[in-house]
């Protein structure tokens, strides 16, 4: 049995150094590569008593380290693939779910300025759909600017009222959603 133990550390002294910069190559990270090395040496001495005075030895281990590495890579891209695709999933539902809420509040924004008196609801889609200025709503409908401003007050007014709990929508959807909506 000491003889095979001294065989065993004659072995690994001479090729650790080798294989783990083998192993470097492959993995390019330090710790894997000595974790692969390692596990090489512990199947080396588990099959030692057939293996320890082969001619093929240095080949079992760099076929064993090559190996090692092989399954290692393999199971690295399948973890990834299956964080890529819970990644890709959840962004998906989340995706949906902020639609289905915007779409919502274009739903809600739809009523309330439906509700607006018939003249402030004109100026308000005039402003915000059409991209009509104040000056030039007050000379299409032959009203003042200052009766534009109000009416433009009055509306927000009232937008702001109903969205009290949802400031973010006021300044995003309105802004930026109004001009592609059909009121």
């Amino acid at each position: 049995m000491q003889k095979m133990e001294e065989d065993f550390r004659s072995v690994f002294e001479q090729l650790y150094g080798p294989l783990l910069a083998y192993t470097k190559t492959l993995t390019n990270n330090h710790d894997q590569a000595k974790d692969i090395v390692q596990n090489c040496f512990v199947t080396l001495w588990q099959k030692r008593p057939d293996l320890i005075d082969s001619p093929t030895l240095k080949q079992f281990l760099f076929t064993s380290a090559y190996n090692s590495f092989i399954d290692l890579y393999r199971k690295d891209q399948l973890k990834n693939k299956i964080f890529d695709e819970l990644k890709y999933s959840m962004a998906k539902e989340s995706l949906m779910e902020e639609v289905s809420h915007v779409d919502h509040k274009i739903q809600k924004l739809k009523l309330v300025v439906a509700k607006l008196p018939p003249k402030c609801r004109e100026i308000l889609l005039l402003n915000k759909r059409d991209g009509l200025k104040y000056k030039e709503i007050a000379l299409k409908l032959n009203v003042s600017e200052k009766t534009v401003e109000s009416q433009m007050r009055i509306a927000f007014k009232k937008i702001r009222e109903e969205f009290k709990n949802d400031k973010q929508f006021f300044v995003i959807i309105f802004n930026k959603l109004s001009k592609h909506i059909d009121y």
